[in-house]
């Protein structure tokens, strides 16, 4: 089930008009949600650890945590679409394994 984000109140995420981005920021940072969430999943902290690393408080984190749980089709969507993009432009996203 995904949130409609239009209709929904949140505290410390919002739109950014101004990305191709539909997934929601941090207020007042060039952070979204997905990176919150991300880097504390990758880098196996907890939301504590992560707020501190980020200084945000650990109600943004936990509310990034809900927000990306419930809207996980359109983070993969755009993963997707990010990953096409620098594809096409030639990044090389894999690392080359030789042997």
């Amino acid at each position: 089930m995904t949130i409609n984000t239009s209709k929904t109140q949140w505290q410390f995420l919002e739109p950014r008009l101004s990305s191709w981005r539909k997934q929601l920021y941090l207020k007042g940072r060039k952070l979204t949600a997905f990176t919150v969430w991300s880097d504390m999943i990758v880098n196996e902290m907890s939301p504590e650890e992560i707020a501190d690393s980020k200084d945000l408080p650990i109600a943004a984190v936990k509310e990034a945590i809900i927000y990306c749980e419930t809207n996980r089709e359109l983070l993969e969507q755009e993963a997707k679409a990010e990953r096409r993009y620098l594809e096409e432009r030639g990044v090389i996203l894999e690392p080359k394994i030789t042997h």
